[in-house]
């Protein structure tokens, strides 16, 4: 019976990991709405340039915007890091998650960068990879408390 939950959980996150991704890439390069069609060209490598610059000029720029950055590259990466522990155990590291959600960012802000659509930003990577960290965080905590709770060994 636990291995029948177990292979309904992991095919779960596959599913869930699918959808995610799907909307992560309609937001990152096609939404309108967030100025995704136009050609922006430039790039920022020095880190924490743009973060400073939003928390400076929150004002001028208007608390939606800064939010919509700031947090929006946060919360975009949480269920990253929350999914893919559920999908490949061996991923339950949280050094790992981080590393591959680093990664993964660093691929989308390349492409953003090739494909002129958005920006390279070294302060997306900073905060996606935040978000990533601190989704693999939430899991491992609802993990240990699911163990804990029905007295599950660790492996």
């Amino acid at each position: 019976m636990a291995a029948t939950v177990r292979k309904g959980i992991k095919i779960s996150g596959v599913c869930l990991f699918l959808l995610y991704l799907t909307g992560l890439v309609y937001f990152l390069f096609f939404a309108e709405e967030y100025g995704r069609s136009a050609a922006v060209v430039g790039y920022n490598t020095r880190p924490f340039r743009e973060i400073l610059r939003y928390l400076r000029y929150w004002k001028i720029l208007g608390l939606r915007t800064v939010i919509l950055n700031l947090a929006g590259n946060v919360i975009g990466f949480l269920p990253f890091g929350f999914i893919v522990p559920v999908m490949h155990k061996k991923m339950e590291s949280f050094w790992k998650v981080s590393l591959l959600g680093f990664m993964f960012s660093l691929c989308v802000e390349t492409i953003q960068l090739i494909t002129k659509v958005g920006c390279f930003d070294v302060d997306d990577l900073i905060l996606n990879t935040l978000g990533a960290m601190i989704g693999c965080g939430a899991f491992l905590i609802c993990n240990k408390f699911r163990r804990w709770k029905y007295g599950e060994e660790e492996v």
